[in-house]
């Protein structure tokens, strides 16, 4: 039975890219929020083996990495550093929204979480300015209770899985009405040509997929460049040496003229994040949030809710425009590996380097300033 699963994880976004290119009402959809939707669905309409989780680590472990090069290499990086200030004012936006708001959730909701509110207090300073490695670490590291750490993260992927849907249907129509919009950097032909990123039209043809296959081997070493070096560093570390690793050699691939001319590595990436959507999205439990987590659930949408809104409104007076902001927020809410995919719904390949960079950034930070805010509001 996983052996179905599986294959159904990856060859489903096959059909979905194929019926969002047949049917136009599903193509305006998208096809990331169509595998995000059926993977919510199989995920808690209890369908799935007991045992399904170490393929969905499997595949959760090696998308991301395969995906992130690809996708680099069609990046014209130059250009990345005229945006390279913005997105990082946007990103402190984003870290001080989150600071402040769980130092209210704090003395908000403590008499309801309990008296390791301080603590989870710093695992949401973690998890929001960095991703669930930081959240594990702080977890580790203030020998959180583990029940209290399991309300926490399942609500956390649950709150999330809702703001994530806002976010790739509606959020940036809504942003538009208070914040500029995003100003391409290319010339017209490149403007149109990033328009058509997301059409596999022609990806087997003899002179698309002989390169690309080229580029897949590429993207592959450099995973096992990347999988080789947490061999060699502390076990807390190996995420984020792994995404540098496979950041950094993608990036530097593009430089070179010739990867970067190779045609639809964009869409060759952009199809691992499908697969990865789709796993990701089937681990979001609803019932045992809803059944075990209320006081928690509270915190954490109050945080979600509330942070974003004040990172929007700094942005606003700083007049920085919606992608900037959706993908930074994206980057410290929910870690690196979903920039690309909400970057594909903004149909924006630009702003990836950026929010990858950015979110990098928090991973970096995220733990030492959970630790430090958990053990200032402890003090109260």
């Amino acid at each position: 039975m996983t052996i179905f699963w599986a294959v159904f994880f990856l060859l489903f976004p096959v059909l979905v890219i194929y019926l969002c290119r047949r049917f136009p009402p599903l193509n305006r959809l998208g096809a990331v929020v169509l595998c995000y939707i059926v993977g919510v669905i199989i995920g808690n309409i209890r369908i799935l083996p007991e045992n399904i989780f170490n393929i969905q680590d499997t595949f959760m472990t090696l998308t991301i990495p395969i995906a992130i090069p690809l996708i680099f290499f069609s990046v014209d990086i130059k250009r990345w550093s005229r945006l390279a200030g913005k997105s990082l004012l946007s990103f402190t936006f984003v870290v001080i929204s989150v600071v402040i708001t769980v130092c209210f959730g704090f003395f908000m909701f403590r008499g309801m979480v309990g008296g390791e509110a301080w603590k989870v207090s710093g695992m949401l300073i973690g998890v929001y300015t960095g991703g669930t490695p930081n959240l594990a670490a702080i977890g580790t590291a203030l020998q959180v209770d583990p029940t209290v750490y399991v309300a926490a993260h399942t609500s956390d992927v649950a709150v999330g899985a809702l703001w994530l849907l806002v976010v790739i249907t509606v959020l940036q129509r809504i942003l538009l009405k208070f914040l500029p919009a995003f100003q391409p950097l290319e010339d017209k032909s490149q403007s149109q040509e990033a328009m058509n990123f997301d059409s596999y039209d022609g990806i087997f043809q003899r002179k698309v997929i002989l390169p690309l296959l080229g580029a897949l081997g590429i993207a592959m070493l450099i995973f096992a460049v990347g999988a080789g070096l947490t061999f060699v560093v502390p076990k807390e570390f190996t995420m984020v040496v792994a995404i540098l690793t496979v950041s950094t050699l993608g990036i530097l691939c593009s430089l070179i003229p010739a990867v970067r001319r190779i045609p639809m590595t964009f869409q060759l990436g952009q199809y691992f994040i499908l697969i990865f959507c789709l796993v990701v999205s089937s681990m979001a439990d609803i019932q045992k949030l809803l059944t075990t987590a209320p006081a928690m659930i509270g915190l954490i949408a109050f945080v979600y809710f509330v942070s974003v809104a004040i990172h929007v409104a700094l942005s606003a007076i700083a007049k920085i425009d919606a992608d900037t902001v959706i993908i930074t927020s994206v980057a410290g809410l929910y870690s690196p590996p979903f920039v690309p995919m909400v970057a594909s719904v903004l149909k924006n390949k630009e702003v990836i380097v950026s929010g990858v960079i950015t979110g990098i950034i928090g991973w970096v930070i995220g733990t030492y300033l959970g630790i430090a805010v958990a053990y200032t509001l402890h003090m109260f």
